[in-house]
């Protein structure tokens, strides 16, 4: 079975407080698009020690095959049920350190994938909750709906973004990525007037004065290059422009059917993508 593993944006991040744990709580939203890895699984009729065939291509993520989060979804799935030798081959398109949510991506898609080709018939909720262990924001994937996300990005509920269904989006990938431990040591929390889930109510035009991501002035601080793509995607026509997470990812939200910039647009970008938003 072959499925396309697809990356999220995030509307807007604010780091709203700090635990005693370290954890920080924040707001965001979280969108689908249709930016996509390459995810095929089956069931090889040899069984291997471990239960799984592995192969993984495309752009590099620099970690071994244990902490891949693919595999970490199939050992997760392997402690609720008995499962035969698994083959997964993921071909890497979402580049790694973006902000894009690619890895976790893939991990539910693993989760979903495997319920439906082996009739393991585990309940919606229950992957959601296997999912958690695998990130705080793996559980998105399971549903892919726009989401308005609370506590540590684990708490969900749904947001209506209707006025931007069908609007198109780029999205464009400097070089260079700063971790999300580095980035939240070097932001002070703030509990914004009005909550993100309220904002986002008001008109597109609106949101480049009220919006913030919350992570963004740190991370460009290292990668000026986060700056120049988003002030080129407003000078190109796009309503909205942001940095995605903790980055380094910049997109930009224009009117359906307008010009759109090209791959070409950002000759420094490590990767690149356009396409309409649909969900």
């Amino acid at each position: 079975m072959i499925v396309f593993p697809h990356a999220k944006l995030n509307i807007g991040l604010n780091i709203v407080g700090v635990r005693p744990n370290g954890y920080h709580d924040i707001e965001t939203v979280f969108v689908p698009i249709g930016y996509s890895d390459i995810l095929e699984v089956i069931t090889p009729p040899q069984q291997v020690e471990g239960g799984l065939v592995w192969n993984a291509d495309g752009m590099a993520v620099n970690v071994p095959v244990e902490k891949n989060l693919c595999v970490k979804a199939l050992r997760a799935l392997q402690a609720e049920a008995e499962l035969p030798t698994v083959g997964m081959s993921l071909h890497k398109v979402i580049p790694d350190g973006a902000g894009l949510g690619g890895g976790s991506s893939d991990a539910a898609f693993v989760l979903t994938t495997l319920n439906s080709l082996l009739n393991l018939n585990i309940p919606t909720p229950r992957l959601r909750e296997i999912a958690a262990r695998i990130g705080a924001d793996c559980p998105f994937f399971i549903d892919s709906k726009p989401t308005f996300a609370t506590g540590i990005g684990d708490v969900f509920q749904p947001l209506d973004l209707s006025q931007i269904n069908g609007m198109s989006v780029v999205v464009a990938v400097p070089h260079g990525s700063v971790s999300t431990a580095e980035a939240y040591s070097n932001i002070p929390c703030r509990k914004p007037e009005r909550s993100l889930f309220d904002i986002l109510r008001d008109p597109v035009s609106t949101w480049r004065d009220s919006v913030r991501n919350d992570f963004e002035d740190y991370v460009v601080s290292r990668l000026p290059d986060v700056a120049l793509f988003k002030q080129k995607l407003y000078d190109m026509g796009a309503l909205y422009a942001q940095m995605s997470g903790s980055g380094s990812s910049v997109f930009g939200l224009f009117p359906s059917g307008s010009a759109l910039p090209s791959m070409s647009d950002f000759p420094s970008a490590r990767g690149f993508w356009s396409g309409p938003l649909s969900f």
